[in-house]
């Protein structure tokens, strides 16, 4: 062998020392064969079907997709639904999660079949971490001071702020009609914390919507650079799953290994 060919083994090999150094650094390694399996989990005063848009767009590519229903009166309720869709895969599966589901895929993530993390404007809280002043670091975001409390101890979001906080980038007709499947939010919700961070462990991707009046879409920033995630930005309100679907459906797929 040369001089000049062992100059260029060895650029070789530092290139790829340095490509495998970026990406265990943002936590987002391809997987090495594509996963056929998606979780999607929906967020607070939602239900499965904020998903519609994007199932069929991962159908069309072959993905198996399963949409959990959680029933958001308590985190632990919320992540043992999340683990009995898990339990019904054949193989290793990507969750994602929109909202506050990005906490309950947090705690379920390390089962050992969850291959990926997704987070859709969503909260990524680290283990034991008190989400609720973690957000008091950034500006209030709009939709919290629509938040309206029953007698019996549930929140829902008034018809302003869903319509206009919420779900601020769908046409009027669209939000109202997925504020009428809002699903009340147990007052436990409010106090949980993870005692998982599965994305300490796992490759995570994280799409931000730049002009979410949910979650302050710094925190946003934060959390999904804490995470060392793929990110994409989204100039989008809190429910780019739905007005922004393909994107969302992209990021997904880009996180498959489709």
């Amino acid at each position: 062998m040369t001089l000049n060919s062992f100059a260029l083994a060895g650029f070789a090999c530092a290139t790829l020392l340095s490509a495998a150094m970026a990406s265990a650094q943002n936590g987002a390694v391809a997987p090495s064969a594509p996963i056929k399996n998606v979780v999607l989990v929906h967020g607070l005063f939602a239900d499965g079907s904020s998903w519609q848009k994007v199932i069929p767009l991962l159908q069309a590519k072959g993905l198996h997709v399963t949409a959990v229903q959680n029933p958001t009166t308590s985190l632990d309720a919320d992540v043992d639904a999340v683990r009995r869709a898990l339990a019904q895969q054949d193989g290793p599966t990507l969750l994602v999660a929109h909202s506050y589901g990005g906490m309950v895929i947090s705690q379920a993530g390390d089962d050992p079949t969850v291959a990926g993390l997704v987070y859709i404007a969503a909260r990524a809280p680290d283990a034991g971490e008190d989400y609720p002043a973690l957000t008091r670091k950034f500006p209030a975001a709009p939709a919290s001071a629509g938040l309206q409390w029953s007698a019996d101890g549930y929140g829902k979001l008034s018809e302003q702020a869903f319509v206009q906080d919420f779900a601020g980038d769908l046409p009027a007709a669209e939000a109202e009609t997925y504020y009428a499947v809002q699903q009340p939010v147990g007052k436990a919700i409010t106090m949980a914390k993870t005692t998982v961070a599965a994305w300490r462990d796992k490759p995570s991707w994280y799409a931000v919507s730049s002009e979410d009046r949910t979650i302050n879409p710094d925190l946003q920033r934060f959390m999904a650079n804490r995470m060392h995630a793929r990110t994409i930005v989204l100039k989008s309100s809190h429910v780019s799953l739905l007005s922004h679907s393909a994107e969302v459906a992209g990021l997904i797929l880009q996180a498959s290994g489709e």
